[in-house]
């Protein structure tokens, strides 16, 4: 029985865990995005002369959206 116990919780734990990780990587997949479209953006700020922040930003998300497919 203390057996059986151990087990069940040691499931338990296992099947939340999994619960957690899965929203975890939703919710800073978003995050993860933006900061890497703020760092595109400033990188061509830095190298480009005619610097329109509208373009870049535009041009980072798609290029950022296309690389995750």
């Amino acid at each position: 029985i203390n057996m059986n116990k151990k087990i069940l919780n040691y499931l338990i734990f296992i099947i939340i865990a999994s619960i957690l990780l899965y929203f975890a990587r939703n919710n800073y997949k978003e995050f993860n995005i933006n900061k890497a479209i703020s760092a595109c953006v400033l990188a061509q700020s830095q190298t480009s002369e005619n610097f329109n922040k509208e373009l870049a930003k535009k041009e980072c998300e798609e290029k950022i959206k296309k690389s995750l497919n």
